[in-house]
């Protein structure tokens, strides 16, 4: 028999509608001007805005100087209660991480203007306790060196004039993880599915680097071949791109290798400080459009940590080769660390779950934050001819906050420094909620006050990020 509502519950009924709709079409709060102008090119990814606040406040917590980005710690430092609403955002939350992830692509993509870049495609592992955690196994873990229990993700980033920015990762599920619904792909099947997907986006890619598992595998290298894409493979032990010291190479019984002389040439650094480097070409056989080249600080003695060995098909006479290989020194820093700036400083491992889709999420949006701090820096702001970290826009002309008047202020080029600043820009905010609960026991007006004519000094901060 259906039921029917009558008099005082018909208005109940759409009392708490009004309250559902009023919550739905409130404006969202707001965080720091900063954090809010990045993250509304994302808005309409979130139905409904408490996830939308969740991911501002997830994109704040992990630009922030807090050592561990866990949940709890976030949520001290943004102004939230109860993780909990973090925790819910990343496990229950009706969003997509593939459609924030082609987001952050399309407008990384705009954003480059179709300027070449440098793609490096890297792994990472990480060590994982138990065996509850989603396509964590024995494996080799490049963060420990060794054969350990943890999860891998092959993962690939971009280099522009000197500053990292993520792309994409995929996670690989050894044999023995797999779920019902997966297809068992290696390492190279994902690297060369990432290849291929970010030529799809349309991503002018002039160079790709990899390390020794990469460099080895023909059907990577085909891959790239197909899509006409330079590459280079370095066998270097203070490096990881990387070709390994045992590659071989067929030979008939006619052939034989040879080496042609040393050739010395000056490698300048981007700080301007030169070092003297030498470089020779291998020949196997019959040159062919690969080719084999060492370099090295010293042609004596070959030390491991400056020497290294080049397989690439870059097609170049040897004084042009020089110039090419020579700067793959200063690629070494990026390859080494451009990753390590989102285990070090955005919190890669610091998640608590054990479910493969609350992971992948943390990541994307780690990635997101990734991409804010790379924007940001002056080369992205001269590329799209936007505002800089260190100017503001503001209504009222009559007080002009200089941002580089902080003692703390740097005016370098750099990710980590471009980082630096963003959390100047918000470590009022951060300080403010960290005190809000001794202000509940020792009131202070005066302080109260204070606080929040700093914080609407700081939300006058401007910048002008490529939107979609």
């Amino acid at each position: 028999m259906k039921k029917v509502l009558v008099g005082c519950e018909v208005e109940r009924v759409m009392d708490v509608e009004l309250q559902i709709l009023k919550h739905l079409k409130r404006d969202a709060r707001p965080t720091v001007s900063i954090i809010d102008q990045y993250c509304s090119a994302y808005n309409d990814l979130f139905s409904d805005v408490r996830s939308y606040e969740c991911f501002k406040y997830l994109h704040q917590g992990i630009v922030s100087p807090i050592k561990r980005k866990s949940l709890p710690e976030i949520a001290k430092v943004v102004g939230v209660s109860s993780p909990q609403s973090l925790h819910h955002f990343l496990a229950n939350s009706p969003w997509s991480e593939e459609e924030l992830r082609t987001r952050r692509l399309n407008l990384t993509h705009k954003a480059l203007k179709d300027q070449p870049i440098t793609l490096i495609i890297d792994e990472t592992g990480d060590r994982k306790k138990g065996k509850k955690t989603d396509y964590v196994a024995r494996q080799y873990l490049g963060s420990v060196g060794k054969i350990d229990n943890g999860i891998v993700t092959v993962n690939a980033y971009g280099v522009y004039k000197n500053i990292t920015f993520p792309l994409m990762f995929k996670v690989f599920k050894p044999k023995g993880t797999l779920k019902e619904s997966d297809t068992y792909k290696t390492k190279i099947e994902l690297a060369s599915s990432i290849v291929t997907e970010l030529i799809e986006f349309g991503f002018n890619i002039d160079l790709v680097l990899a390390d020794s598992l990469y460099g080895e595998a023909s059907s990577f290298i085909r891959t790239l071949d197909q899509h006409n894409l330079p590459w280079v493979f370095l066998k270097d032990t203070a490096s990881h791109i990387a070709i390994r010291s045992n590659h071989g190479v067929w030979l008939s019984p006619q052939q034989r290798v040879r080496a042609n002389k040393w050739c010395k040439f000056k490698r300048t650094f981007s700080d301007q400080k030169s070092e003297i480097r030498y470089i020779r070409e291998i020949i196997y056989g019959k040159r062919n459009y690969r080719t084999y080249w060492e370099i090295t600080t010293d042609t004596e003695t070959m030390p491991e940590n400056s020497t290294s060995f080049v397989m690439t098909n870059i097609q170049s006479s040897r004084n042009k080769m020089k110039k090419i290989l020579g700067n793959l020194y200063g690629l070494r820093t990026w390859v080494k660390d451009g990753f390590r700036q989102c285990k070090q400083e955005l919190g890669w491992t610091d998640y608590r779950f054990t479910n493969f889709k609350e992971i992948n999420r943390w990541w994307e949006i780690i990635f997101s934050a990734y991409w804010m701090v790379s924007c940001s820096s002056k080369v992205f702001c001269e590329l799209n001819q936007s505002q800089t970290l260190s100017t503001s826009k503001i209504q009222d002309q009559k007080f002009i906050p200089n941002f580089n008047l902080h003692q703390q202020w740097s005016n370098q080029e750099g990710w980590k420094t471009t980082l630096n600043n963003l959390r100047l820009v918000i470590q009022p905010t951060i300080i403010f909620w960290m005190i809000i609960p001794w202000l509940d026991f020792f009131p202070n007006r005066s302080l109260l006050v204070g606080f929040h004519r700093l914080l609407a000094i700081m939300n006058q901060f401007y910048f002008s990020f490529p939107d979609g």
